[in-house]
């Protein structure tokens, strides 16, 4: 699990150069710099957290102060994972390092997806696009070496996907077009059908209530808080990314628990 955290800090800090280059159009090659003072940062000034620690949050020649959204960023990546290390990966067995590269890839995309609308209230379709090939590769491969007669259709990868990712799309759109975008952004049926490729059914019912009922808590805190009022409009991606992830461990953890949405 340190392996697969260290792992994910790296890739935390690769997320938020691409969720702040993307909001830019720029390319995601070369070196990050400042975007106060645009001074390249120097290596030893690029490792995640523990350059921030050392740097008191600020820019080593500026001066300007680093947001805590980077590190944090960076942290949750780490632990998202080693959680998927931990209930993936078995070293003996090669289909789980294939597994393990699978989910390592989705939660990647899905954390860009989190990041990118909590800051610009938008999701970028351009990595949407990217998660459905990515699941599509692998659910061709792994549905084309393990296909059990035995198991029934919804063993099937690419069916159980499908036919939760199109349950998921039509809840979302009806949401947003009978809304005209304002209840739900049509981004967020996209991402809604990607979820459902990634759960499979029935997994993507505990998603949806996960994320629904993790957005509703939040919200309610948030107008508690003063930070929002009844007519703020607060981007629901990632509470659609955190009860996702939450499923898929939650069902790798307790498998049984299928059987209850029956």
């Amino acid at each position: 699990m340190l392996i697969f955290f260290i792992l994910g800090l790296i890739f935390g800090s690769f997320l938020n150069v691409v969720v702040y280059r993307l909001n830019l159009s720029q390319s995601i090659l070369g070196r990050s710099h400042c975007p106060n003072c645009k001074k390249k940062i120097r290596w030893h000034d690029n490792i995640p957290v523990l350059s921030f620690i050392i740097l008191s949050a600020k820019c080593r020649d500026c001066g300007e102060k680093i947001s805590y959204k980077y590190p944090l960023l960076e942290v949750l990546t780490g632990l998202v994972f080693a959680l998927a290390g931990n209930y993936f990966f078995v070293f003996s067995s090669p289909n789980s390092w294939i597994e393990t590269a699978f989910y390592l890839g989705v939660f990647f995309l899905l954390l860009i997806i989190f990041s990118y609308d909590l800051s610009h209230m938008e999701i970028p379709m351009i990595i949407l696009w990217i998660a459905m090939g990515w699941i599509a590769v692998f659910y061709i491969f792994m549905d084309w070496i393990s296909f059990n007669p035995q198991g029934g259709i919804l063993s099937v990868r690419i069916y159980s996907g499908a036919l939760a990712g199109v349950f998921a799309f039509l809840i979302f759109f009806a949401l947003s077009a009978g809304s005209r975008e304002k209840w739900m952004g049509m981004g967020d049926a996209y991402l809604a059908l990607i979820v459902g490729f990634i759960v499979g059914w029935p997994a993507i019912f505990a998603a949806l209530l996960l994320s629904f009922a993790i957005g509703a808590a939040a919200g309610v805190l948030l107008i508690i808080f003063g930070k929002k009022t009844m007519k703020s409009r607060i981007p629901f991606a990632p509470f659609l990314v955190t009860g996702t992830i939450i499923a898929v461990f939650l069902y790798q953890a307790l498998p049984e628990i299928k059987y209850l949405l029956f």
